[in-house]
């Protein structure tokens, strides 16, 4: 949520900072704005609503320079409005900030601001940050910097700029930010995606860091303004990977690059019949397993339990993140707490991961992003290899953390010298084939959808394993589509959702073969009884299923512990076709972010 891009060099600079901004709408907002420096003046501009609605803006045209800050706001304090919108200014117009993330004491900074006679223009927390650096300047932004953030408490992402320096002060505490170096130019964002067209190399900024960025030359200090040294990073997506091609949207064309990330995932983790994973824990001493995460990540960590409690014997539990660290957890040094999370930035997982490392447990990561916070606040992990993930509503990371657990989970077997099952391993090499086969019929599912883009509700079930994908199923129809939805095991179903079923009602069944198919269809039929509109997935022609099917969906069959991998291709088809039917933007849902980096 939020997007930070800075950008000093000898380039036109506003094209460059709206390129950028444009790169980060996928992070979700509501105004966006920039402010460049020249000649010892600020000049800036803000809109409510869409980048191309800040293009629209005569003023833009007037703004030139080569050193600027530029901002996407996702509202958190204050309606989402002009004058809530960043960079916020000082009183003298000669300092201008952008901030991500969230200032917990910020009442208390604001009235003492005000009482010293500070203007405060927002509603926003953000704007007290202009305010305090205001203060404490003296003619060293760095040192009005530092001060400032010794008062602050909460989460940020800070970049800041004066009207009588050459040079961006950029600072970082819960809330992503990235440099990029080029030649005799430099950049700053809230991730790679607006820098990687003009430099591969890049530094992540840890927490309690600063970073003083000038033409082609930057300095990183610690909190104690210790100058300190980070290794350059090489970015390995290029600017082709996060680009539409020929797709209408991101979300579709992430959903077709599926059968690929998988064999990225799996690409050199399965040798000789074994799991091969660079994981450095001692497995011997765990005795319980915690799997962590939000939204769709938690979903394949449900999936993950089943997986995990099958191959390994180890009990396995399964924690949203936002509630972890509130509810007092019980954590010994015999845990292992796993982190999934396609940003690595996800603040909620993020401080579950650091509740458990104080508390003495041992963490792992399952992220896509290289060098994202979380990867480097665990003991160890596994990297999914996704490529960009650039439509809000995931799909291609979910199926690569299915698959990443389940190797992981297969690595917890053979650590304790079982025997695996050289089928299974086959299996996963095969499943990008049958994904591939899915993806075939979007132009059925699109007809299906066409039946159905109307419905005010859905509901889906599954059992078992598949349980999850019909919650990440109706995830995905409400994030993007705004139809209610709500994933059930279908056993509860008489447990209250039934008196939700009539004929205006449309139920999906995850009905693939399981060692459960019959108790699935004895719920289909009482579906059925009670005319509810049943969409059917199934692994071939079920005349008993089709029966009581208003549509069927014919999906390959795979072993059962790699169905929900299949099985969600359909569904995350359905979602998008309802979704794009409806005329709505499938890839910037209203209200929703893809990076969730403030709690």
């Amino acid at each position: 949520m939020c997007g930070i891009f800075g950008y000093i060099g000898n380039r036109e600079i506003v094209p460059v900072l709206i390129g950028g901004l444009k790169k980060l709408e996928y992070r979700g907002y509501d105004s966006a704005g920039i402010c460049v420096s020249k000649n010892g003046t600020l000049q800036y501009i803000k809109k409510e609503g869409r980048i191309s609605e800040l293009e629209k803006e005569e003023g833009l045209k007037k703004i030139s320079g080569s050193i600027g800050i530029a901002h996407t706001r996702w509202a958190t304090h204050g309606k989402p409005n002009e004058k809530n919108s960043h960079p916020h200014l000082d009183c003298k117009k000669e300092i201008a900030i952008v901030h991500n993330g969230i200032i917990e004491n910020y009442r208390v900074l604001k009235k003492l601001l005000t009482d010293e006679g500070h203007k405060i223009l927002s509603e926003t927390d953000s704007e007290i940050i202009v305010h305090l650096i205001e203060k404490f300047y003296e003619g060293d932004l760095e040192d009005a910097l530092s001060k400032t953030l010794k008062l602050i408490e909460g989460a940020y992402g800070i970049a800041v700029l004066s009207s009588k320096e050459e040079k961006i002060i950029v600072a970082k505490k819960g809330s992503p930010l990235v440099i990029g170096v080029g030649e005799k130019e430099m950049f700053v964002a809230s991730d790679i995606s607006p820098i990687v067209e003009y430099t591969k190399k890049v530094i992540y900024l840890s927490d309690d860091e600063i970073g003083i960025i000038s033409r082609g030359k930057y300095i990183i200090k610690n909190r104690d303004g210790k100058q300190i040294e980070k290794d350059l990073q090489e970015i390995k997506w290029s600017i082709e990977s996060i680009e539409k091609a020929n797709f209408k949207h991101f979300m579709l064309k992430e959903s077709f690059e599926e059968p690929e990330v998988i064999k990225n995932t799996i690409r050199g983790r399965i040798k000789e019949g074994k799991i091969k994973l660079s994981i450095n824990l001692d497995f011997k001493k765990i005795k319980r397993i915690i799997l962590t995460a939000c939204g769709t990540s938690w979903h394949s960590a449900l999936i993950g339990k089943y997986l995990i409690e099958e191959y390994s014997k180890i009990p396995c539990e399964v924690d949203y993140a936002s509630e972890f660290r509130y509810r007092n957890p019980l954590i010994s040094e015999g845990d292992l707490i796993i982190a999934i999370s396609q940003s690595g930035e996800t603040a909620d997982t993020l401080a579950a991961i650091k509740e458990a490392k104080e508390r003495g447990a041992k963490t792992l990561g399952i992220v896509n992003v290289v060098g994202s916070t979380i990867s480097r606040e665990v003991d160890s992990g596994i990297y999914l290899h996704a490529g960009p993930e650039t439509g809000v509503a995931s799909t291609k990371a979910f199926v690569s953390q299915v698959i990443a657990i389940l190797l992981f989970s297969i690595y917890l077997k053979q650590e304790k010298g079982e025997e695996i099952d050289k089928e299974l391993l086959l299996e996963i090499e095969n499943i990008p084939d049958k994904i591939e086969k899915v993806l075939f019929n979007s132009e059925k599912i699109k007809k299906i959808a066409e039946k159905f883009k109307d419905s005010k509700n859905f509901l889906y079930f599954g059992r078992g394993i598949n349980f999850p994908v019909a919650l990440e199923g109706a995830l995905k129809l409400k994030e993007i589509s705004y139809i209610h939805a709500e994933g059930y095991p279908a056993a509860e179903m008489k447990h209250g959702p039934i008196a939700l079923i009539d004929k205006n009602m449309p139920v999906v069944f995850l009905a693939t073969k399981s060692s459960i198919s019959k108790k699935i269809l004895s719920n289909i039929e009482e579906v059925y009884a009670r005319k509810g509109k049943i969409i059917s997935i199934v692994n071939e022609k079920d005349l008993e299923i089709e029966k009581f099917s208003e549509e069927v969906i014919v999906v390959p069959e795979t072993l059962e512990e790699l169905s929900p991998v299949v099985n969600v291709i359909s569904l995350q088809l359905l979602a998008y076709h309802i979704a794009n039917l409806r005329g709505f933007d499938v890839d910037k849902p209203r209200n929703l972010a893809k990076s969730v980096t403030v709690e």
